[in-house]
């Protein structure tokens, strides 16, 4: 069994070409420019290691893997359009490096060539596998579109935030999963249990993400920390706060949620920390954590095959960046 580390060398190696044609420069090179800054490219390894948690890896794992991080890099390219976010990365974004257009029809081509690779896998199970990716494709996007409209209404429950936050950010970990796992030859059962580990995997994700966004440093983070505040963003956080905050602490969030405060940022920190969220996060991240390895215990192979999943979801959930 290899490693997460072993098998991201392996997918960088297959990925880190060139994607699109040369000419029209004007597109293509931006395309190429926000693939190359990289990051850890998680979704797709972990489509590599649903495969091997089963069989040897098939080439179909790296085709598979590639749609999978072309789709995900063009739903980053528009969210960080969305957030009007300067950094990706620590690197500029397309939408800032060139011009919200050309970032606009940077995402539409990646989608496109997600689809073009997808297109090239064995007959057998590429329906399965194109109603998966589909499903997901369409569930990130209403993910995204309620993340903007909670961002708008002064009310939002935590089941209805865990509810976006699965569709925006846990489906599309739990697919990549699922996906591997039937080119690997998995059966229903096993198939569903890997699914709910990487759907719970990536609720706990998104709690580590929502921490550091507020409490990251930038530099390591790689994106502007406290982004989500001055978005009025409801995270777990922000939720958590509003739940247990005193009269005067709700007020003062209320406040800053409806105005611009050059020191916004700073001062919902300090409520949070007087609310205790750093720690409460750290808590509902490990009852989370907990759920998956407990379908992952239910998976049907020898225990030494899940030890690199095992790996992997102890190093998501301890990053700081």
């Amino acid at each position: 069994m290899l490693s997460f580390q072993e098998l991201s060398a392996q997918f960088n190696q297959s990925f880190d070409t060139k994607h699109f044609p040369a000419a029209p420069n004007t597109l293509y090179a931006p395309g190429e420019y926000f693939l190359t800054i990289g990051g850890k490219r998680i979704r797709p390894v972990m489509c590599m290691m649903g495969n091997e948690l089963f069989s040897d890896i098939h080439s179909d794992a790296f085709v598979v893997a590639r749609a999978i991080e072309l789709f995900h890099n063009f739903t980053l390219v528009h969210d960080d359009m969305m957030d009007e976010a300067s950094l990706r990365r620590g690197m500029p974004t397309v939408h800032t490096k060139y011009d919200v257009n050309t970032a606009l029809l940077v995402g539409d081509v990646m989608l496109i060539r997600a689809y073009e690779f997808l297109q090239n896998i064995q007959p057998s199970y590429l329906p399965k596998i194109l109603k998966i990716f589909n499903r997901t494709a369409r569930e990130v996007c209403e993910g995204q579109q309620l993340d903007m409209d909670y961002a708008k209404m002064e009310t939002v429950t935590m089941d209805e935030y865990i509810h976006m936050i699965t569709l925006k950010t846990s489906v599309l970990l739990a697919a990549s999963l699922e996906i591997g796992a039937i080119i690997g030859g998995a059966g229903e059962k096993n198939c569903e249990h890997l699914y709910e580990f990487g759907k719970k995997i990536g609720i706990a994700f998104q709690i580590q993400d929502d921490y550091l966004d507020a409490y990251g440093n930038a530099a390591d983070f790689g994106k502007e920390v406290g982004g989500d505040i001055k978005q009025n963003k409801k995270t777990f956080l922000l939720l958590h706060a509003l739940s247990v905050a005193n009269a005067t602490q709700k007020e003062a969030l209320a406040f800053q949620l409806k105005n611009e405060d050059p020191q916004k940022v700073e001062k919902v920190l300090t409520i949070f920390n007087e609310c205790g969220v750093g720690a409460w996060a750290e808590n509902l991240k490990a009852k989370y954590l907990q759920e998956a390895f407990d379908h992952l215990e239910s998976i049907a192979v020898v225990s030494a095959r899940k030890q690199p999943l095992i790996e992997l979801a102890n190093y998501l959930m301890n990053r700081n960046k």
